[in-house]
């Protein structure tokens, strides 16, 4: 007995070097005999045999099951079989072993090869078609052999069942993910995504809106990213537009990357360790071993695929669903390339992106562990990617000077910037410098109020109780206390965090604001006059009291500048010295006491009652005739 084995399928018959000579040589027996030497398949595990009352003499092997035939009826209609016949010496024995390598579908579909070859009624399916057209051209089983032969039928199947079905053409592809190279070859999976990309593209003509829009996603959502490069990329080349391009895109991420709807809610809800997101994919890698790293490098290539297929158009994904591929980038460490491609969309789309988006994990992957030296590696969140988006939208923005929308969008990010800051101030290990860096990023004109900046400073300050003074000094330098609202300032006049320096500038700020604020309220003549023609008549007595409320008024604010003035004259006296803490202390409270109080007093004396709030402005005791002869 002599045993063949075929580690990859042999050219066809009519390529063979000895063409003639195998047509000469080949044995064309009837259907019906075929048909009528086998009762039957029977399974006696691992093998199946052909039950008839003729011997056997065919084994052929594929995988671990062996298959007991009989010669004629494979060769009648294999080519591949008709080929190791005539191989064989004239006068060896006629029982022959072979094994199939690699053979496409493996022995399920052979056992489905075995019975159309002894004439077995078969069903061709969506499930079974692809392996089968596979192993018919592995087999060589061509027309020139039989009429009807199984390449002909599949092939017809194909074309004529299948690609005229959306579930059946995508029930084809899933079944090619296991028959490379033999789907390329034939050119399976480029005429199922052709089918696909056709029928979707149809969808999406104005004829068909009235369709529901993306009812296809999930269908071809559960494609191998190959295979729904292939689609998406026909579909592109078709016209469909961006929008839908974009959202099928964001659905298929959905569905197959890790931890893409998870949110960070900030350090708040997770201390300063590594974020959720974080701790379950390393964890998942620990725990897996192999397969996690596997399952790693799958989500890499999902994601560089996906970045890489994205349309051009700004409005094609949203900004949410950048940063949320932003995340997962960084943790699964895709090329340095891709990130920046990802920054740079960011950057174009920032005005809509909130705080939370921005709270990329900072992660280093085993190769980087050794560099991880200092208290700043170990900050939370990647705060150098959030600083490389914002210098790719000033750079969008200063190529587009001429849109009246700029300043728009600069307090939109300003808001935003001063957000993000809060929330990573609350990061012990991020260093002054860095929080300084993203702090000046934006242009002075960019905020029109320092409300938010100061908060962020403020939380920095409280979470890094031991920020020696000159640092103090030099994070306060950011802000502009003339940029304050007066409850800004107010809070920033009692705040024991701030440095002096800054607090003197904020108390003289607070005085300008209190005294534009009195200026607004006190009328002028000519406003006077306009007023009574139109309402009652003033009384002479009405007119002096709010005269002498207002001298009141201006004395105080007088006592205010003297205050002021005497306290400057001190802290310049100071300079640079060490000053007695407590003496120092109570003297400084005692100034802003009386500041605060004399803003606060109506010119009746009463102090405040205690533990009502401040009140933010000056408070005046006006008439409701007074008021409306003012208003």
């Amino acid at each position: 007995m002599m045993k063949k084995t075929m580690t990859h399928p042999p050219s066809s018959g009519k390529d063979f070097d000895e063409n003639d000579q195998v047509r000469e040589q080949r044995i064309v027996l009837p259907s019906k005999f075929i048909t009528n030497i086998s009762d039957g398949l029977e399974r006696k595990e691992p093998s199946w045999f052909i039950t008839s009352q003729i011997p056997t003499d065919f084994s052929i092997q594929v995988e671990e099951t062996t298959f007991n035939a009989h010669k004629y009826p494979l060769v009648a209609k294999c080519g591949y079989f008709s080929r190791v016949d005539i191989q064989q010496q004239p006068n060896s024995s006629f029982n022959c072993d072979i094994k199939l390598e690699n053979f496409p579908g493996g022995s399920e579909t052979f056992e489905t090869i075995l019975k159309f070859c002894y004439g077995f009624p078969i069903d061709f399916s969506s499930k079974n078609i692809a392996p089968l057209r596979c192993a018919a051209e592995y087999l060589d089983m061509t027309e020139e052999l039989d009429d009807g032969n199984l390449v002909t039928k599949t092939e017809a199947f194909l074309t004529f069942v299948v690609l005229s079905s959306w579930k059946d053409t995508i029930t084809v592809i899933k079944s090619c993910e296991d028959l490379s190279p033999w789907v390329e070859n034939l050119q399976i999976v480029r005429r199922c995504c052709d089918s696909i990309a056709w029928k979707a593209s149809r969808e999406n003509t104005p004829a068909n809106s009235s369709n529901t829009e993306g009812w296809w996603f999930d269908e071809i959502a559960i494609l191998r990213i190959d295979h729904f490069m292939r689609i998406m990329t026909t579909i592109k080349a078709k016209g469909s537009s961006p929008e839908i391009i974009g959202k099928c895109i964001m659905h298929y991420a959905r569905r197959w990357l890790t931890g893409m709807d998870e949110e960070l809610e900030g350090i708040r809800g997770y201390g300063h360790g590594k974020s959720d997101l974080q701790f379950s994919i390393l964890s998942r890698r620990e725990e897996e071993g192999e397969e996690g790293i596997a399952h790693g490098k799958r989500q890499k290539m999902i994601i560089e695929n996906l970045v890489s297929l994205l349309p051009p158009q700004h409005e094609a994904v949203s900004c949410k669903f950048l940063l949320q591929m932003l995340k997962i980038a960084n943790v699964y460490s895709v090329t340095p390339a891709l990130i920046s491609e990802l920054e740079k969309r960011v950057g174009m789309l920032l005005e809509d992106a909130n705080a939370n988006d921005l709270l990329i994990p900072r992660y280093k992957n085993a190769d980087q562990t050794s560099l991880m030296n200092s208290s700043e590696d170990h900050t939370m969140y990647d705060t150098d990617l959030v600083r490389r988006i914002v210098e790719y939208f000033l750079m969008q923005e200063q190529q587009q000077l001429h849109l009246h929308l700029q300043r728009t969008e600069n307090i939109s990010v300003s808001k935003l910037l001063d957000n993000y800051l809060a929330e990573i101030a609350r990061d012990p290990n991020l260093s002054i410098t860095k929080f300084q860096v993203l702090a000046e990023l934006l242009p002075e004109n960019a905020r029109a109020c320092h409300d938010g900046l100061y908060r962020a400073i403020d939380i920095y300050l409280k979470t890094h109780p031991s920020l020696p003074e000159h640092d103090r000094r030099r994070l306060c330098k950011i802000m502009n206390c003339n940029k304050l609202s007066l409850d800004a300032c107010t809070h920033a006049a009692q705040n024991d965090r701030l440095p002096l320096r800054t607090v003197v500038q904020v108390l003289f700020s607070e005085q300008v604001k209190m005294r534009t604020t009195i200026q607004e309220k006190d009328p002028s003549p000519s406003d006077n006059i306009s007023e009574q023609e139109g309402n009652q008549p003033t009384t002479e007595m009405e007119i002096k009291t709010l005269k002498v409320e207002l001298e009141n008024i201006k004395r105080k604010m007088s006592e205010l500048q003297s205050d002021y003035s005497e306290l400057q004259q001190e802290y310049d006296k100071v300079g640079h010295k060490q000053i007695h803490a407590p003496r120092w202390s109570l003297g400084w409270r005692k100034i802003k006491t009386s500041f605060h109080t004399k803003m606060e007093g109506d010119g009746s004396g009463e102090e405040p009652e205690e533990g009502k709030q401040r009140p933010n402005s000056v408070r005046y005791k006006i008439s409701s005739k007074r008021r409306s002869s003012i208003a």
